[in-house]
């Protein structure tokens, strides 16, 4: 593998002794791979090079004793030397620690026989750690000073032989590495992807430390492989390569941190001769020995020499690559720099703690990777764990102290949670580091989105101000535990009470409490404590809580059920675990049985005392949905009998919102199958439904006579509180067995101007009876059990529709808006039944709205939704304020949504979607991901049909401008200029994204366009162009999405309705028909339709596309004529005139001919097959 020193020398002798060559010649290669041939330079032949290998291999075979038996023995091996593989060092690293070991015993007998050899070993290592894939070669130079040395360092490329050479000085060697110039050096171990990285770094790293630990006892004092190792490393840590500078920076770093572990065992070492030697200067004269105290002193000497010679190592080290790499242009270098500074001052403090290093951390953390920001933090971290290392660091910590604070609002979220950390120690171990203003700034963290941000943060808090703000526990004053423990708690509650009344930054406790559960779980769950500060009296004493504190421990209390019975899982906050382990389940399972078993009985009590406040019992009410469901039933009949009582007390007294959709869920969650007091739950709701039911049949009978509506308003008032109890819960409950549709649906047939009900009970009445119907259809396959109730369930349907058609028009537009919202509603979930209904059983008879109701409908979703323009109502904001803006917008958007279902769960024709599709490009910014939706699910169902639909957009648009053009009068808001209608199609376009995919709908489309033109257009001498002529410009757009076999199709097709009409294209007026045909030949030559339009290629135009006239300029070609045969084969070019007799006869190539059928085109079906074949006089574009 290495050639000896002698050789190397009579090979320059030998260099210098020929004239024939230019430059000298290196010794042989020291380590080559499989197919590398020894070393070669630009002058030498294929035979010399021949060779030059054969004397490597013969010198790899001469070198191979030198590891056969340290291999032998760390692979276990008894077998003869003979059988054991000759390996490279490289070849160690992937056998483990052991024999790393053995190996490197070997290498040090090796190095004392022989130590070129052996260095040039340990050197052929490294560059092929680095990835290095060629040759190395080694020079030996007699002095840095030699005047040989400059042009020996010139590096040469040798273009014939495709080679290059890199040239290190690795005093006393100059090193030359040869390469194939075609090699990739982004390539190299250290960065190769997946575990064969992260294991060949791992190994490497453990060389370089296993390489030290052997021989720190020996030959690492010799002066001599330290010096050339160092200066090697240092040599290619500045090298422009990638690989060299990334791996022998590695590799330096980590000899630095080996030499700080021979320190460290060096002062260990003088710390036992000094302890020695001061015992043998304490023994008496008698006892002494001056032979002794001589010898622990010259030991003692020449460990504090050899520990001198490491530290001079170390500087030396650090000064010729540390200083160099840690700001490296490449960040893996950076990061591994910081990595290693932090080891170093946590392990040898007394050389590296101090500002001159520290001062590199500070800076770095200002790097703009994360990954480098984060190993700053990290080895912070490593040093304020250290009790005894925080001293050394208040000089550091005043100077960088408001960047670790600023860091925690890092756009990487690793690097702000160990930020946060850091900052949790610092606070730990040093009081008066942080200031008040510091602490107010980082617990806000407790609100934020990131859950281990926001944990950490809520441990800061915890440890700050909630451990603090607790007296001690004693019991000298008589007090029992209990009643200590009691009256801590009630002192943790209070700062966290202070806290969050201080903070007014956020008003969710969820989320304050979900910070707070790691660290403070035991307080959080300390139910009957909670509840005990809740039951006793509000006083403004010191030991007690006001009302305004009680209602936010309710919130406290609600939530902490929640996270216990749900988990940390949150709307808006990310970072929780997805998976919960045994034991975390196991946890959850006993906290959920803790909360049961206590709240199920002090529940009741609680809703009593607060059954005043709807806003705590609104919260109050949610807690049995986190109960444990599969609690036993023993002993506690009544405690669940006296909770629903409560609940039913709690809903006749309250009919806010917030109470009626708590009850109405938790009920919900109390009546399910799988709950231990279900029947008791369904008993109760059936008892407060049926009460409702009836006072309210009782007030509707004394109200609703002779088809008018008359009562009060003492009695509307009770008629709108009953109805909006009952909606709440019919959305959560089925309610149809006490026929709430016969009630309620007469209220509908009354005429708003005969004494109609007032909108506040039609509006509650339309939900109701839009809940009844959906859960009737939701049901169809358990209560639909004959025809004669499927026959009444559609009855019910019909009638519903009808008289909310009836209420689109109503005078009240919450109640317009609801009638409509509900017909959708119910007709979507119709449509779904109808797709799922099992044939084999009763279902639901199949019901279409009229089209009277359906244009009803089209009609109030574009005048309700499209109102003003899209930057109308962006620039409302200066108007009216920004949540109001918000509100109205998600009003218009559920409109939109709910009509875009009716069309896609096919209610209504596809065709009605194109009065929304014109809406695309105008209110982008509100509706588009709906619309853009829509046209996707369309196109999904039928993609034929929904190309057509696109079509019908443009051409009503289209239309619709050319009659305000034609009127004359003022411009109608509703009617869009031709640009936005160009640009409409263009956006239209886009959404055809694969060619192949919608090759039908693209001719479809082009096909109508040109039938749209040119209908009922007869030519004459004379004759105008067709009046819609300018479409052809907006079908343009769609051009570049037709295939080159059917834009040939689609210009025959063109050409059979022009050919007959069209005399003379020179005219202004016929210009786009010349920039469509040019959009449907140009792309073949990878041109726009503007500049085939305007060069002159095809016809002898004098003017240029109208569209495009700023583009043009200088675009003319100087060979009118030329140019467009050369472009058009195989069929001359053809005639515009009428006395063509074959172009009359040109079949239409979207017809459907009866014969031959072979040449049928479907463009229903299949792909188009038109064309293929063009009949004569057809234009075949060779595209």
């Amino acid at each position: 593998m290495i050639p000896e020193p002698a050789a190397a020398a009579a090979s320059r002798s030998s260099e210098q002794n020929e004239k024939s060559h230019d430059e000298p010649t290196s010794s042989g290669p020291v380590n080559h791979s499989e197919d590398d041939s020894g070393n070669e330079n630009r002058h030498k032949s294929v035979r010399r090079r021949r060779r030059a290998r054969k004397g490597s291999e013969n010198v790899k075979c001469k070198r191979a004793k030198a590891g056969c038996s340290s291999v032998g023995r760390a692979r276990g091996g008894h077998g003869k030397q003979k059988h054991v593989e000759v390996v490279t060092l490289f070849e160690v690293i992937t056998m483990g620690r052991s024999a790393m070991q053995a190996v490197m015993d070997d290498w040090i007998e090796a190095y004392v026989a022989d130590r070129d050899s052996s260095l040039l070993d340990l050197i052929s290592f490294f560059i092929q750690c680095s990835g290095c894939k060629g040759v190395v070669t080694a020079e030996m130079c007699h002095s840095k000073e030699d005047s040989d040395v400059l042009s020996k360092m010139v590096e040469e490329l040798d273009e014939v032989a495709g080679l290059q050479y890199k040239k290190f000085l690795a005093f006393p060697w100059i090193l030359t590495v040869t390469w194939p110039m075609d090699t990739d050096s982004a390539e190299y171990p250290l960065v190769q992807p997946g575990p064969y990285g992260r294991w060949f770094h791992s190994e490497f790293c453990d060389f370089v430390s296993v390489l030290v630990c052997q021989c720190q006892h020996g030959v690492i004092f010799d002066g001599y492989l330290m010096n050339t190792l160092i200066s090697l490393l240092t040599e290619l840590s500045n090298s422009y390569v990638r690989a060299f500078r990334h791996t022998c920076t590695l590799a330096a770093v980590k000899l630095l941190s080996a030499l700080v572990g021979v320190a460290l065992s060096l002062s260990v070492g003088i710390e036992n001769s000094q302890k020695l030697y001061e015992v043998q200067k304490r023994k008496t004269m008698r006892q002494k020995s001056t032979q002794q105290q001589e010898r622990i002193h010259k030991k003692t000497s020449e460990l504090q020499e050899k520990r001198a010679e490491v530290e001079s190592m170390m500087d030396v080290i650090f000064k010729g690559v540390f200083l160099k790499r840690y700001r490296d242009v490449l960040p893996e270098i950076r990061s591994l720099c910081m990595e290693e500074l932090g080891l170093w001052m946590k392990l040898y403090s007394s050389a590296f703690l101090n500002d001159s290093y520290l001062k590199y951390v500070g800076w770095m953390m200002h790097d703009k990777i994360p990954d480098v920001r984060l190993k700053c933090v990290l080895c912070l971290q490593g040093l304020y764990a250290d009790p005894l290392l925080v001293p050394k660091l208040d000089l550091f910590i005043s100077r960088f102290k408001d960047r670790m604070i600023s860091m925690t609002l890092d756009k990487d979220n690793e690097v702000a949670v160990q930020t946060m950390k850091l900052l949790l120690l610092i606070s730990k171990t040093s009081d008066d580091v942080l200031s008040p203003d510091d602490y107010k700034q980082l617990l806000q963290f407790v609100y934020s989105s990131q859950r281990p941000l926001a944990a950490t943060a809520g441990e800061l808090l915890f440890s700050r101000l909630l451990n603090a703000g607790a007296p001690a526990s004693d019991t000298q004053d008589g007090a029992t535990e209990e009643e200590a423990h009691k009256r801590q708690t009630f002192a943790r509650l209070k700062a966290l009470l202070r806290f969050y009344r201080e903070s007014e930054l956020h008003k969710h406790v969820v989320y304050l409490v979900d910070s707070l559960w790691d660290c403070g779980g035991a307080l959080l769950k300390d139910w009957p404590t909670l509840t005990a500060a809740l039951l006793q009296d509000a006083s403004s004493r010191s030991s007690g809580f006001t009302l305004s504190e009680q209602a936010v421990l309710v919130e406290i209390l609600v939530a902490s059920a929640r996270q216990a019975s749900e988990g940390p899982a949150l709307a808006g906050r990310s970072g929780a675990k997805k998976v919960m382990s045994a034991r975390e389940k196991k946890i959850q399972s006993d906290d959920c049985f803790k909360l049961t078993e206590h709240l199920l009985t002090v529940l009741p009590k609680l809703l009593s005392k607060f059954s005043g406040r709807g806003d705590i019992v609104a919260s109050l009410i949610k807690i049995p949905q986190f109960f444990l469901s599969e609690r036993p039933q023993a002993e506690n009949t009544q405690a669940v009998s006296s909770l629903m009582e409560a609940m039913g007390a709690v809903l006749d007294l309250h009919s806010g919102l917030a109470v009626l959709e708590a009850a109405a869920r938790t009920y919900l969650s109390l009546c399910g199958e799988e709950t231990v007091w279900c029947s008791a739950a369904r008993a109760a709701r059936d008892s407060v439904v049926r009460r409702w039911m009836d006072q309210l049949t009782a007030l509707l009978g004394d109200s609703l006579k002779d088809d008018s509506f008359s009562a009060d308003e003492e009695k509307i008032r009770e008629i709108v509180t009953t109805l909006k109890k009952l909606r709440y819960f019919h959305n959560c409950h089925d309610l149809a067995q006490w026929s709430l549709f016969e009630l309620l649906s007469p209220l509908l047939s009354v005429e708003s101007s005969q004494g109609g009900a007032p909108p506040e009970v039609l509006l509650e009445v339309l939900q109701c009876l839009s809940y009844f119907l959906l859960w009737s259809l939701n049901t169809s396959s358990e209560t639909l059990t004959c025809r004669e109730k499927a026959v009444a369930q559609r009855l019910q349907l019909c009638l519903f529709c009808e008289r909310s058609h009836r209420c689109l028009s109503h005078d009240d537009h919450g109640v317009r808006q609801q009638a409509f919202l509900g017909v959708c509603d119910v007709l979507t979930a119709h449509s779904y039944q109808l797709h799922v209904w099992d044939p084999t059983s009763f279902g639901p008879l199949l019901y279409t709205p009229s089209p009277k109701l359906q244009r009803a409908l089209l009609t109030f979703a574009c005048v309700h939704v499209f109102v003003g323009s899209d930057c109308d109502s962006q620039s409302k904001v200066s108007e009216s304020s920004e949540v109001e803006r918000l509100e109205d917008l998600h009003r218009r958007r559920n409109l939109l949504a709910a009509f875009c279902k009716l069309v896609v769960h096919g209610v209504l024709e596809m065709s009605m979607a194109a009065e929304v599709f014109m809406y695309y490009t105008k209110y982008y910014n509100d509706f588009g991901d709906i619309i853009k939706e829509t046209m996707y699910r369309t196109r999904q169902i039928d993609k034929l049909e929904s190309a057509r639909t696109l079509t019908l957009c443009l051409q009503q648009l289209f239309t619709r401008l050319k009659r305000e053009q034609g009127s004359g009068g003022r411009a109608h808001p509703g009617v869009q200029t031709f640009t936005s209608i160009k640009e409409l199609a263009r956006r239209f376009a886009l959404t055809f994204g694969d060619p192949v995919k919608f090759r039908e709908c693209v001719v479809v489309i082009h096909r109508n366009g040109i039938e749209f033109v040119f209908q009922e257009f007869t030519q004459t001498p004379g004759t105008a162009p067709p009046p819609y002529l300018s479409y052809l410009t907006i079908l343009s757009e769609f051009s570049s999405k037709l295939l080159k076999p059917d834009k040939k199709t689609v210009f025959s097709y063109l050409q059979k309705h022009v050919a007959e009409h069209v005399t003379e294209l020179r005219e202004e007026r016929w210009q786009p028909l010349v920039y469509y045909r040019a959009s449907l030949l140009a792309a073949a030559e990878g041109e726009d339709a503007v500049s085939y339009a305007s060069s002159d290629r095809k016809l002898h135009l004098n003017t240029r596309s109208p569209f495009s006239k700023q583009k043009l300029e200088g675009s003319k070609s100087p060979c009118p004529v030329s140019a467009v045969e050369s472009k058009v084969g195989k069929v001359p070019r053809p005639s515009f005139g009428p006395s063509d007799p074959e172009r009359t006869a040109d079949p239409d190539p979207f017809s459907v001919p009866a014969d031959p059928p072979a040449k049928r085109l479907n463009t229903e079906g299949s792909v188009l097959s038109g064309g293929n074949e063009p009949d004569d006089g057809t234009v075949d574009v060779e595209l």
